[in-house]
């Protein structure tokens, strides 16, 4: 049965792959699963039947049969469960690699999008200036962390997966901040992610919704 993803009509990022129906589609992508698109508007994921899929109201659900499920993370983790290509074989390489799509969710997005907040939301406040250096202080921190981890290893552990899937994706957002730029070993990991053709053609299908072009590759 071909899932049906929900994404964005009109997509926030101005289609540079940041919306988290890319997480889906990357991973969709990665173990070889034809998909299709729901284009939804911003009032229609208001509405009583989006609000049936994703009870907040948000972007991505899936559909398949008569599963329903909302949330990125949940809704990759599925998709790695069931077919190969993003869990390892390995049962105590398979619980690390679930840990690091929840380290990703948990710990290393929160103060990303936390400098989005402060930056787009917030940036005319009047005390927005002296916030700012303190959210990004929290994200150099947890960088760091990482980036020790990291070191000069391709992925996170072994081969890649869908914690490291979810982890380029984070780190995605810093990018125009210029603050992974301070980290080279992390900027070249996202990097690395972004070259996997998965990737491409996930990024390419998110990038057609925005151009009205169909996506190649």
């Amino acid at each position: 049965m071909i899932p049906t993803i929900t994404a964005f009509e009109q997509s926030p990022d101005r289609g540079k792959g940041l919306a988290r129906d890319m997480r889906v589609r990357w991973a969709l992508e990665e173990v070889g699963q034809p998909y299709e698109v729901r284009l939804v508007s911003f009032s229609a994921m208001k509405e009583p039947a989006h609000r049936a899929l994703h009870p907040f109201g948000q972007i991505p659900t899936y559909e398949e049969g008569d599963l329903v499920l909302f949330e990125s993370g949940a809704i990759v983790f599925h998709i790695a469960e069931r077919q190969a290509g993003l869990m390892p074989d390995d049962a105590n390489a398979r619980a690390r690699a679930i840990t690091w799509m929840f380290a990703a969710l948990n710990t290393v997005e929160p103060p990303i999008l936390e400098l989005v907040t402060a930056k787009i939301l917030e940036g005319d406040k009047p005390w927005a200036g002296e916030r700012l250096p303190l959210v990004k202080d929290r994200i150099r921190h947890r960088l760091d962390d990482l980036s020790v981890r990291l070191g000069d290893a391709d992925w996170l552990d072994g081969a890649f997966s869908a914690g490291d899937l979810m982890m380029v994706h984070a780190l995605l957002r810093l990018r125009p901040s210029g603050i992974l730029d301070e980290y080279p070993n992390l900027a070249a990991y996202v990097a690395r992610g972004e070259a996997r053709p998965a990737f491409r053609r996930a990024f390419g299908a998110q990038l057609a919704v925005f151009t009205g072009k169909p996506s190649i590759g």
